[in-house]
């Protein structure tokens, strides 16, 4: 019996996603790091179906179903002009036959382009303010709806709470079935963490399932510190949620804030480069603020002698790398990739 079957879940996403072996990026980067060879894998997450795909998907499964259960027929959440969250969210409302209303931090691009593009087509109210001011509007909104009769669902930035993040726990448990499948232990599951939803749901999920892996999160945009307290806490009570009941401390979850660079959003030569490398040696797309900042941490840190060891890793010979989606953002960062 599957650890999240006792929970109400709304099918959206097209799974199992891939575990795709990336031979010829394996071969790149053992050359580059000169050592033992490295098998690199790839969690297809960018491949979940919905709206051009992404890891958000998995989260919307479990918060749909919550919202119809609650009988809401609105869903509203925040995120950045081009946040992937926000456009599956507003994917998910349509597929529902709900209405969705997002705030989004910064100022509309004119034309649309990118994510913001897709939320328009998808029928979403998009509403503006500052990235500081997104949570306040965001409960404003909501207050607003109800007073006009609606019945809004509020999902939080990223999705990132004990309903959305057990869709990472079944995620893991989907993994963990692949790995024993095609005969193959990692040594590590590296993903990219921000608001801490997908990597609270696979620290949830492994404990669940009693396996131990390391699971790094490259942050995006948060202190190491702040990062790791609010993951362990979040997947303190997804594990409650799964009837799994633990408490994680912050030193339980493994964090990198070293690839912060010009914070979030901007893009910079790491980012860049991760972009192309996977661009030109798997024909695969990453995105400019997540998956190209996580991979691009990935890259230095097998590049580092020993720059894994703070994590308790010796070494890492077979490597998951969990792409998260995103790559209708690329089309916003195009002057920055293409000089």
């Amino acid at each position: 019996m599957s650890i999240t079957s006792h929970l109400p879940r709304h099918p959206i996403a097209f799974l199992p996603t891939p575990l795709h072996p990336a031979s010829r990026l394996s071969a790149r980067l053992t050359n580059d790091v000169g050592r033992a060879p490295i098998q690199l894998w790839l969690k297809r997450d960018d491949q979940t179906g919905l709206a051009t795909g992404g890891n958000k998907t998995r989260k919307l499964e479990f918060l749909v179903a919550d919202a119809l259960a609650q009988g809401c027929d609105t869903l509203i959440t925040t995120g950045a002009v081009q946040s992937n969250h926000c456009r599956q969210t507003a994917a998910a409302a349509a597929l529902a036959g709900l209405a969705c209303e997002l705030v989004l931090a910064g100022q509309p691009t004119d034309p649309p382009t990118g994510n913001y593009l897709l939320d328009l087509l998808f029928g979403a109210r998009c509403h503006w303010t500052t990235r500081a001011n997104r949570l306040n509007r965001l409960n404003e909104l909501a207050a607003e709806l109800r007073a006009a009769g609606r019945r809004p669902y509020l999902i939080t930035y990223g999705g990132s709470d004990p309903v959305g993040a057990c869709g990472y726990a079944l995620a893991l448990e989907e993994l963990h079935e692949q790995v024993h499948a095609l005969d193959i232990t990692p040594d590590l599951i590296v993903v990219p963490s921000s608001s801490g939803g997908t990597q609270a749901g696979l620290v949830a999920g492994a404990y669940a399932l009693g396996w131990d892996v390391p699971i790094l999160g490259i942050s995006i945009d948060e202190p190491e510190a702040k990062l790791q307290a609010a993951v362990a806490e979040l997947a303190t009570r997804t594990a409650g949620r799964l009837g799994k009941p633990h408490t994680f401390a912050a030193a339980d979850i493994l964090v990198s804030d070293a690839f912060l660079g010009g914070g979030y959003g901007v893009m910079g030569d790491l980012e860049r480069e991760a972009i192309r490398l996977m661009a030109r040696t798997e024909g695969i797309l990453l995105d400019p603020v997540y998956t190209g900042r996580a991979f691009g941490g990935l890259l230095e840190l097998l590049r580092r002698p020993g720059a894994l060891a703070r994590f308790g890793i010796a070494d890492a010979h077979t490597i998951i790398f969990w792409h998260t989606g995103g790559s209708p953002a690329l089309f916003a960062y195009a002057g920055e990739l293409i000089s």
